[in-house]
């Protein structure tokens, strides 16, 4: 891959020329990842494309293997958000495709695509694909920057909080409040349930403990007010002080810089939403079936509010069963990683969730590789792997490793996944915990 010599922002600008030329008669099929970040990309291109008065239809995928893209018709114009960076080969014989993404290029780029990635460029700028996906609806009409709000919600979903100039226009458009504090959520609710069902952090004795909930709360002398407890955003500066610093006792971290963040509120339904609350309804109406729920949810649609808490309150029940499951599952530790089998025990729906609840928990030493593995229902296998903080490529060791398998991977340095055949599961774990020692020497 040769790095451009333009600018990400000039990049997006002849993405928006490229695009504006297309006839109107042409159907725009709109294609994007199930998680946040990709649901949110979806939701503002399906914005822009209605402001265009274009023609569009969607589809939401998990991976991007063949099969997924033997779904997509070639005779339209496709526009992939937040994945297809990895599966460009397969798409060489398509004649309209754009692709708006940000994750890692492994693979030549065909003259027939038209990719934005920040990966081109010299100066890779920390961007989620919704911030690139808002950038490029703005340069289609200004009259999108309505929807900037939703560019923010999936920069938070992807755990992208670096404002640097770029995000930063993007928050300054989205007309945000911005405290710093704990970043617990949703922000705007009572202390004692946002603390209940606190994953991240997951807090010792307090998370999915109502009774040890109500205890911390005692013990850090904060009484209910009027019949119920203030939220975090209505905490003074020394009553967040206090919080953050018996969160940090309670974890028994050696420092609590990572606890502390920015909290985001948005506009949404005509009233102010945490940002990262929102993030977590859109993920989990996705990975629960519901991609296209959460999508009219980001497009502010009635009854899709409703329906996506519904199913937000049933994702954390799942989150929290999960997280208790997994403390009697047997590990395979190794010098700087551990490998949790859960086979049929964990749904494959939340269990790159839950390792990442993992990975930024005080249980494993920084550099840690966390390996999770389940069944999914059509015979495969799902791998999840996070990196403690900093340390090894975890998409890098998937990558050698399931592609002697047959296998699909993607993802980010220190968070990625892969996939591949049930039958492979012995083979997968020799091959993973022999590649992870040896990685482990070369550093």
């Amino acid at each position: 891959m040769e790095l451009l010599s333009i600018s990400l922002n000039d990049r997006i600008s002849q993405l928006a020329e490229e695009f504006l030329k297309i006839p109107k008669d042409k159907e725009v099929q709109i294609v994007s990842h199930f998680d946040t970040d990709g649901i949110t990309s979806a939701a503002i291109l399906v914005k822009a494309m209605k402001r265009l008065d274009r023609k569009f239809n969607i589809k939401i995928f998990k991976t991007l293997s063949e099969e997924e893209i033997s779904q997509i018709d070639k005779n339209k114009i496709v526009l992939f958000s937040d994945l297809a960076s990895n599966s460009l080969e397969h798409l060489r014989n398509f004649d309209n495709v754009f692709i708006i993404d940000h994750h890692e290029i492994s693979q030549n780029i065909p003259k027939s695509i038209f990719l934005v990635n920040p990966q081109m460029h010299e100066k890779r700028e920390e961007i989620s694909s919704s911030g690139l996906c808002y950038l490029f609806a703005k340069k289609l009409d200004e009259k999108n920057r309505d929807i900037a709000s939703l560019a923010v919600v999936g920069m938070i979903g992807d755990a992208i909080e670096n404002l640097d100039a770029i995000n930063n226009e993007i928050t300054k458009d989205a007309e945000i409040t911005i405290r710093r504090g704990i970043p617990l959520y949703p922000s705007t609710r009572p202390l004692n349930l946002v603390l209940e069902f606190s994953s991240e952090p997951y807090i010792p004795t307090v998370t999915g403990d109502k009774e040890g909930t109500i205890q911390f709360l005692r013990e850090l002398g904060f009484e209910r007010q009027d019949g119920k407890y203030k939220s975090l955003m209505e905490l003074t500066e020394d009553e967040m002080t206090k919080l953050v610093t018996f969160i940090h006792l309670r974890r028994m971290e050696k420092n609590n810089e990572n606890l502390v963040g920015n909290i985001y509120l948005v506009k949404h339904f005509n009233q102010l939403e945490d940002a990262r609350e929102m993030s977590a309804r859109i993920n989990a109406a996705s990975r629960l079936g519901e991609p296209y729920t959460a999508i009219l949810y980001c497009l502010g649609e009635a009854n899709s509010k409703k329906k996506i808490e519904r199913l937000h309150a049933r994702y954390r029940q799942m989150i929290i069963s999960g997280l208790k499951l997994i403390k009697k599952l047997e590990n395979i530790r190794g010098r700087g990683y551990t490998i949790i089998n859960a086979r049929s025990e964990i749904n494959d729906t939340i269990i790159s969730v839950i390792t990442t609840i993992l990975s930024k928990s005080s249980l494993y030493p920084e550099g840690t590789v966390i390996v999770t593995m389940t069944y999914t229902e059509d015979e495969k296998i799902k791998v999840s792997a996070r990196t403690v903080r900093r340390g090894r490529n975890v998409r890098e060791i998937l990558g050698r490793v399931v592609t002697e398998l047959g296998g699909e991977f993607g993802g980010h340095k220190y968070a990625a996944g892969c996939t591949f055949p049930l039958s492979k599961e012995s083979e997968f774990l020799k091959k993973i915990q022999k590649d992870l020692e040896i990685e482990l020497v070369k550093i």
